[in-house]
């Protein structure tokens, strides 16, 4: 065998690995960035379909334009989360597994459509062609979520079920009924999933306690007002502030001691959270101004939740504003990150996620809500916006443009730049000139 010709051989076949692995590493890339893309259509589509905006027969259109079967006679809403019970990062890999083990779930089950909420879990639509056949999905649905979730002792779940109905232009009101019950994982301490029908059978319970246990469950309930603060919704207040206020409805309405007691305590809470929060200017205003204002509403229990449902409202809004700022920092600074690194093509939102310190499935919803756009597609924009100015102003070849835009291979960034502005760099090029 010629040494030289050996050398060539060797040499040809190398290039062609390589090749291989550049062309394996961009469609990885490229199915990377189409599951985003496609999970954040889905959540928009989901949001509409439980606004009620759209009609059924724009909801059956849009749903095959995405792949999804929606035809049924019935049709539920259900609503689950979970989280690790010391914390998300310290078990990402348990909680990777954990997710995998739940999306496969999804594969053999026809009747569960599944959409990512991002940091408020998932949403499932579950239909069935009669309702003993929607109620059997369902259940042995959620027998598999259970049974997976048991394998997982350090993590924590809940799930809201909402009533059943006969149309898709109904799902808003099968979705109330699910986020209805779905709240209830700021009241419950254990893992539960939850029917909204058996939410009248948990007033029930708690009707039947004594007034000491009353009161003992009022103490334990001030914990439960401090997590609604750091993790409800304004929209969630009202309901909340009700359902916190079942267990001592009665005793509360019979005693003017307990009444005080209580809204001296959900008063304190409020205004500590508020402190914390960095906010204590608003102690200055009203219903801020010291004890003596809280008198006006003890005497009427009516005046008493009107009340909390004021002092809390004041402070989920001032929370939010806060929270608000603080992402709206954390993005400008992962905006400046990838302005800087968008000719890297490595650059990934797992690696920018770690730049502004949040886990990468948080950093993913805070920074479409915040940009308006995934971070994937803020990431290709900046790179075809910069890639027509180098067209415009430069006489670069297209494989050096593609290259310091940050892609390695010319023809996927030519695909991309035609699916962007509907022509060729080279035509784009041409119709400048």
């Amino acid at each position: 065998i010629n040494g030289a010709e050996l050398i060539k051989v060797v040499k040809r076949v190398g290039e062609q690995i390589i090749h291989e692995r550049v062309e394996k590493e961009n469609f990885e890339r490229y199915k990377r960035e189409m599951e985003e893309n496609e999970i954040d259509v889905r959540r928009r589509f989901f949001n509409e379909i439980v606004s009620g905006s759209l009609s059924t027969v724009a909801i059956l259109e849009r749903g095959k334009e995405l792949g999804l079967e929606l035809s049924a006679q019935y049709y539920q809403i259900a609503l689950f989360k979970y989280n690790f019970i010391v914390g998300d990062e310290i078990y990402s890999n348990e909680k990777l597994t954990l997710s995998k083990e739940l999306n496969e779930i999804n594969l053999h089950f026809l009747g569960v459509v599944s959409f990512d909420r991002a940091i408020e879990g998932i949403a499932l639509l579950i239909k069935g062609d009669t309702l003993e056949q929607l109620e059997a999905t369902r259940n042995s649905y959620l027998s598999e979520v259970k049974a997976v979730m048991a394998r997982y002792p350090m993590a924590r779940y809940f799930g809201g079920i909402g009533t059943p109905v006969g149309r898709l232009k109904l799902l808003s009101e099968s979705f109330e009924g699910a986020a209805r019950a779905f709240l209830h994982r700021l009241i419950v301490d254990k893992s539960a999933i939850i029917n909204c029908k058996e939410l009248s059978t948990y007033k029930e319970s708690e009707d039947n306690t004594s007034s000491q246990e009353m009161l003992e469950l009022g103490s334990i309930d001030i914990k439960k007002a401090e997590a609604f603060l750091r993790n409800g919704e304004a929209d969630e207040i009202t309901f909340f502030i009700e359902e916190f206020l079942k267990g001592i409805a009665r005793t509360s309405e019979k005693s003017f001691l307990f009444r005080q007691y209580f809204i001296i305590n959900v008063y304190i809470t409020v205004v500590n959270f508020i402190k914390e929060i960095g906010a204590s200017e608003l102690l200055e205003e009203e219903p801020f101004n010291g004890p003596e204002s809280i008198k006006e509403v003890i005497d009427e229990p009516h005046k008493s939740k009107d009340y909390i449902v004021r002092m809390f409202t004041i402070a989920i809004d001032q929370r939010d504003v806060i929270r608000t700022k603080r992402y709206h920092r954390l993005i400008e600074q992962a905006k400046e990150y990838i302005n800087d690194h968008y000719t890297d093509d490595n650059i990934s939102l797992n690696e920018t996620a770690a730049y502004v310190n949040i886990s990468p499935s948080h950093f993913s919803s805070v920074f479409s809500r915040e940009a308006g756009k995934t971070f994937i597609r803020y990431l290709t924009d900046l790179r075809m916006n910069k890639a027509k100015e180098l067209l415009k102003c430069t006489d670069m070849r297209c494989s050096d443009i593609s290259s310091a835009v940050g892609y390695k291979d010319p023809h996927y960034f030519s695909y991309l730049f035609k699916k962007a502005h509907n022509c060729s760099p080279m035509q784009y090029r041409a119709l400048k000139k």
